[in-house]
């Protein structure tokens, strides 16, 4: 990738296909501005193609490692540079700090950041989230321990945290 460039990616994972974005602005080091799960109907051509670009390499290779298993912690060392206000980077820092086969809640996620009545801020901020399970968003749950929101559906969050090992109620809130 060259300097003040934006590449791209599909990659195939077991929960369906992702698009990763990274960016590299002039004199800095790439980092990963997006993964979303994706609709292959829906892909557009509108983002240089990164076939050939070794961070996304990178990206593939650590979402391999994660996804076998053969290092559950590969995505916590890919360098990330989401889009966002600076509460959502608070959380979304938070987030990267629950261990895998974990889960949280959003108001102790509220909590941690200092904001104990900020749930429902916590919930926006996940909502949000443009870097899925690299900032893992789906390891949060509601109160009761239930599944509430994801934005790539509720049942590829259960998945992700079965693939995980986490001990929640799975029931759909």
């Amino acid at each position: 990738m060259h300097a003040s460039t934006l590449a791209s990616r599909t990659i195939d994972t077991p929960l369906g296909p992702v698009l990763a974005t990274a960016h590299q602005p002039h004199g800095t080091r790439p980092s990963l501005r997006s993964l979303r799960f994706i609709d292959l109907d829906s892909v557009t051509d509108d983002l240089p193609d990164g076939s050939r670009d070794d961070f996304l390499d990178d990206v593939e290779d650590h979402l391999h490692a994660y996804f076998h298993h053969r290092d559950p912690t590969a995505l916590d060392r890919l360098p990330i540079a989401p889009r966002g206000t600076p509460f959502q980077h608070r959380v979304w820092d938070e987030l990267r700090r629950i261990p895998f086969g974990r889960t949280t809640s959003y108001g102790e996620l509220a909590r941690l950041l200092g904001t104990p009545g900020a749930a429902r801020a916590v919930g926006l901020a996940n909502a949000r989230n443009p870097i899925a399970i690299v900032v893992p968003c789906h390891r949060v749950l509601d109160s009761r321990g239930r599944l509430h929101g994801y934005a790539y559906g509720l049942e590829r969050k259960r998945r992700l945290l079965e693939f995980e090992g986490a001990h929640a109620s799975l029931a759909f809130a």
